[in-house]
Parts: C-alpha cells; structure tokens; sequence
C-alpha cells in the first residue's frame, strides 16, 4: 500500500500564504501523476493542480497565477505553494497520486489519497 501524509494547512488572512506537502511512502516503484484537491463544504471535491512526473503541470482556473505546484521525485513528494489567499480558497485540501507499487518483476497500479488538511483564510 502507498500512504499519502499532507502537511501545512493552517489559518490565514487574506493575501497571505501557505505551502502545503504530502508525502508519499511504501514500496513504490513509480508515481506518475500527483494532484491537490480542495473540498469545501457543501461543494464537491474539485481539482486544484496536477503535476506529471516530468514536470508538466495544470491549474483550475481559479488559482492560476496564484497557486504553485512542484514535486521531488526522489523524495515522492509533492508541494503546493499557495499565494494571494483569499476567503474562497478554505476548503480540506487532499493530495492524490497514482503510480506503480512493488517491483520490476510484480508491478501494481495504485492510486492513494491523503487523510486531508485544512486550509482556512479570513478575511
């Protein structure tokens, strides 16, 4: 099994900033794709940004020009670098990624998601 850890959420004002990192662990062989998903309440889970393991990357475009996403392969992890907050931005933000676990000979398809951490920005 692959565990997603995220890390960095918290409170903030509006205009400020905050980086978020989620952690990949277990027997991975590869990860391809990573992503960060917001979900708000009473709203559904909505992509936020996505990164390939080649670096390509993709915005909603409510935070382009805003949010940055980047990843450490040789550390599984990827970060979300969070500018210009605003009110809207509070949501549970979770990280997802899909990949290979095991080794060359017993390669599986895995796709994880993190427990979850809560971004808040007053205005």
């Amino acid at each position: 099994q692959v565990q997603l850890v995220e890390s960095g959420g918290g409170l903030v004002q509006a205009g400020g900033s905050l980086r978020l990192s989620c952690a990949a662990s277990g027997t991975i062989f590869s990860i391809s794709a990573m992503e960060w998903y917001r979900q708000a309440p009473g709203k559904q889970r909505e992509l936020v940004a996505a990164i390939t393991s080649g670096g390509n990357t993709n915005y909603a475009d409510s935070v382009k020009g805003r949010f940055t996403i980047s990843r450490d392969n040789a550390k599984n992890t990827v970060y979300l670098q969070m500018n210009s907050l605003k009110p809207e931005d509070t949501a549970v933000y979770y990280c997802n990624a899909d990949g290979l676990l095991g080794t060359i000979k017993t390669m599986i398809p895995f796709r994880s998601w993190g427990q979850g951490t809560q971004v808040t920005v007053s205005s």
